[in-house]
């Protein structure tokens, strides 16, 4: 299946003859933690819900580091704003395999992301992968947890492992990583 192409002055993407919307952010007045992901898969868009892969294990890790109070499912994203929690992507467009991503459009992805956190000011951002944070912070290389650099001063970056069932790093030790984003926000603002 080829890349999905921009419609013009939208947010759709003409993807195999069909037209989907992309993933609009999910923010509220008060987030203290950003999840930042790659882009939206296609079956997000087409459901209109954040981290809804059939192998996505997002939902579980939020629950199993406390940083929800029960397991949400997909279809009930539009919650975590009222948790302090948002949700957006490096970039917008919607693809089958993150690998279908322009280098311009990571480029601009990190642009619009660091400009969202300058202006929310949360007092964590969560990169979904280090991938994510790698191409957000123009950097080779970059450990899970707690980032010595900021992208935003003020504003605490944080890699946690990809929920993506395709990354090849144990539950375990995902939900360990997901603890420690938890236990970051509750010592308060770094």
């Amino acid at each position: 299946m080829t890349a999905a192409a921009a419609v013009p002055g939208e947010e759709e993407y003409a993807f195999g003859g069909e037209r989907i919307r992309t993933l609009p952010d999910l923010l509220g007045q008060d987030v203290r933690l950003l999840f930042v992901g790659y882009n939206p898969s296609v079956r997000s868009a087409l459901l209109g819900h954040y981290y809804a892969g059939r192998n996505n294990r997002f939902w579980e890790l939020l629950a199993a580091a406390g940083l929800t109070p029960r397991r949400l499912g997909f279809a009930e994203d539009a919650l975590l704003p009222g948790l302090g929690i948002g949700v957006t992507d490096l970039v917008k467009r919607p693809t089958r395999a993150a690998h279908e991503v322009t280098p311009a459009e990571f480029r601009a992805g990190a642009a619009r992301v660091r400009t969202l956190v300058e202006r929310l000011r949360p007092a964590v951002v969560a990169y979904n992968g280090k991938g994510v944070y790698l191409r957000a912070a123009g950097v080779a290389r970059a450990p899970w947890g707690l980032q010595e650099t900021r992208i935003v001063p003020g504003v605490a970056d944080f890699v946690v492992p990809s929920p993506s069932g395709l990354a090849r790093i144990p539950f375990a030790e995902k939900a360990r990583w997901y603890g420690a984003l938890r236990e970051l926000l509750d010592g308060g603002r770094p």
